[in-house]
């Protein structure tokens, strides 16, 4: 069975959950090689080999640290020349697409962007996208060289699938142009103790409707009822009341969790584009005739500052 490239996103060694589901899919198409780099990428190899990697390609060096993304497309092209991988997965996140295209571009090969399912073809691997603010699905695959595919986080279950995960060094020489962008600083992100938006199963947004940055508490209450992360719309953060970074939509981020909770969101096409492939899509929404009811599987036609400390309350109880 052919091989298939798993770029490994980590941070010191914890391999992150988007990761874990590209090995997932990777199953489908092939035998999961995961690449590691930078520093602690040892360290990610009993949790790849746990979920599916036969193999893992390590190599740490300061420039991963150091400079911008060009080190880590020098190592996924020398990882291609090793392995001849019948593809190379990446986690569809900016860096992960910057990645995939470099390393498109220097292969001379086709890429598949924002993928959300993934399968066996007779001519090589299928993906499955949803263009056009999804309204519609697409299948396509790449038709020249090594395939190069990002994959949406949330798009498979994480599996756990036992497998050798037999550590190897993977030998990188650096390009000249490796060097060309120094990271000149690093601020921590302030953690909420919340998942990653992009990344969580369950995401609570709050829209104009929630009328204010003081009650998007309630917004918050209901998210950390449920373990989720906190969005927003567009209005809500162009008017100071959420900050940019938990923007979804069009010019914000893109989600695609197990559980999409929309409260005092109209459905503008800009956020549907950013939310619309979640697999279960509930709206609280006091006017009937708001366009974000025309996607969700369930409704509720009520003023979100009745409706949604009630549900708050309701899941409490139920956990409690």
């Amino acid at each position: 069975m052919a091989e298939v490239l798993v770029y490994v996103d980590h941070v010191d060694g914890a391999v992150r959950k988007p990761t874990l589901e590209l090995l997932t899919l990777a199953r489908r198409i092939g035998e999961p090689v995961a690449v590691a780099l930078g520093n602690g990428a040892a360290g990610t190899a009993a949790a790849l080999a746990e979920h599916g990697a036969v193999k893992v390609l390590t190599h740490e060096a300061a420039e991963y640290a150091d400079y911008l993304v060009v080190p880590k497309v020098d190592a996924l092209q020398a990882a291609v020349a090793e392995v001849s991988p019948a593809a190379v997965l990446v986690p569809s996140s900016a860096e992960g697409k910057e990645i995939a295209a470099r390393l498109a571009l220097r292969l001379g090969s086709g890429i598949i962007t924002d993928a959300v399912d993934l399968e066996a073809g007779d001519e090589g691997p299928v993906a499955t996208q949803s263009v056009f603010a999804a309204s519609f699905t697409t299948k396509s695959r790449v038709s020249k060289g090594t395939p190069v595919i990002t994959v949406k986080p949330n798009s498979a279950a994480v599996e756990a699938a036992p497998a050798a995960g037999a550590v190897e060094a993977l030998s990188v020489t650096f390009s000249d142009q490796a060097t060309g962008t120094k990271v000149t600083g690093r601020t921590p992100r302030e953690s909420t103790g919340r998942p990653e938006l992009t990344e969580a199963a369950i995401v609570v947004s709050g829209g104009r409707g929630v009328n204010g940055a003081e009650n998007f508490a309630i917004i918050e209450a209901l998210a950390d009822s449920l373990g989720a992360a906190v969005g927003a719309s567009r209005a809500a953060v162009d008017a100071g009341w959420y900050p940019h970074t938990n923007q979804v939509g069009q010019t914000g981020k893109s989600v695609s969790p197990q559980l999409y909770i929309a409260s005092g969101i109209s459905g503008a096409i800009q956020h549907r584009a950013g939310m619309q492939t979640s697999k279960t899509i509930v709206a609280i929404n006091k006017d009937a005739e708001a366009p974000i009811f025309d996607l969700v599987d369930y409704g509720v036609v009520g003023d979100l500052f009745d409706v949604v400390p009630q549900l708050t309350d309701e899941i409490k109880t139920r956990k409690g």
